[in-house]
């Protein structure tokens, strides 16, 4: 059965930092692209970071270049985002996904994914 547990989000001040985790259970990280979208109150989902299956590439939204970063650890089977500088407009619920990659590159088209994590929630207030 294949499962994606999400967690690591909560309540942060703007400029702290959170890092996400997402537990891939029933296939392997070898199998699949994993890709972290998020939805924030009264937003369309949207993609915010990355990484391919065969190659290993990243990628990242304009809005989380520099201050976001994936990560897998095949081991564990863990996939990670770890997000810095977290601004008001980053509060959303995350979620990971695993998906599909298109030569070689991950893509940030829900369509593309085939199993979803439950989503964690992200909060950044003073």
């Amino acid at each position: 059965q294949v499962q994606l547990v999400n967690s690591g989000g909560g309540l942060v001040q703007p400029g702290g930092s959170l890092r996400l985790s997402c537990a891939v259970s029933g296939f392997t990280l070898d199998n699949y692209s994993i890709g972290w979208f998020r939805q924030g109150p009264g937003k369309e989902r949207e993609g915010v970071s990355c990484i391919s299956v065969s190659a290993g590439r990243t990628a990242y939204t304009d809005s989380a270049k520099g201050r976001f970063t994936i990560s897998r650890d095949n081991a564990k089977n863990t996939v990670y985002l770890q997000m810095n500088s977290l601004k008001p407009e980053d509060t959303a619920v995350y979620y990971c996904a695993a998906g599909q990659e298109y030569r070689g590159y991950c893509l940030f088209d829900g369509r593309w994914y085939d199993y979803w994590g439950q989503g964690t929630q992200v909060t950044v207030s003073s």
